[in-house]
Order: C-alpha cells, then structure tokens, then sequence
C-alpha cells in the first residue's frame, strides 16, 4: 500500500496555488497526488480510499466537479471520505489524501506436484 499525505491545489512549478476556482484546484491537487503515486510505483486507478477535507462543505459540489475530471479518466471508483474542517494549510479551500495499492506480479517457477500444476505456473 502507498500512502499519500495531505496534498493542496499548488503548482509545483511556482509554489503558488492555481488561479481559478476550487475545480482547478481540486484538479491540480489530484495531478499533485498522481505523480506522488507514479513515483511511488502506483497510479490513479490503484486507488483505494481517498480522504478529502474542505475548508467549507459549500465547496463540496465543486470539489465532486474537480474529482470526476480526474477520476473519470479511470475505471476506478475509490472508497472517499469527505471532511469539514475549520481551516486548511495556507487557507486552502481543498486538500486530498490518498491510499493505493502497489501492484506486484511475481512469476516463478514452480516443480509440478500430484495435483499436476504445470511447470511455470503463475501466481
């Protein structure tokens, strides 16, 4: 499992928060968390649970807009939690955590055995 603290709506490039509005930055925020994953050896559609907190649950239908730009791309529907707080990191409207799964195929040899599982069998 790969887990993905909290994440704001920050251009890594400026180290400023996008212009525009909470889609935006919901968006942006997301594509901050997939390249965490990425370099994690995971993606976007291995994820399993996502944690949202927004400043004010009048962001929420916002938020959902942002998510499902991102998400929508994938064949994946993750477990969310989404949280009212008082305030957020650098008075953020929207942060995101993330867990995913880190997908491992092992592949070995194994000897064939009475109930006749081929040599080569996969797991």
């Amino acid at each position: 499992m790969l887990y993905c603290s909290g994440s704001l709506g920050i251009d890594p490039r400026t180290g400023a928060f996008v212009a525009g509005d909470v889609v935006d930055r919901t968006v942006q925020s997301l594509r901050n968390l997939k390249q965490v994953l990425i370099a994690g050896g995971s993606d976007l559609s291995k994820v399993v649970k996502v944690t949202i907190f927004v400043s004010s649950m009048a962001h929420y239908a916002k938020v959902n807009e942002g998510y499902a730009k991102v998400f929508g791309a994938y064949d994946v529907k993750p477990c969310r939690t989404c949280v009212g707080v008082a305030s957020l990191p650098l008075d953020a409207e929207v942060e995101f955590e993330l867990v995913a799964t880190i997908w491992v195929i092992v592949v070995y040899e194994v000897e064939p055995c009475a109930k006749g599982w081929p040599k080569g069998h996969s797991v």
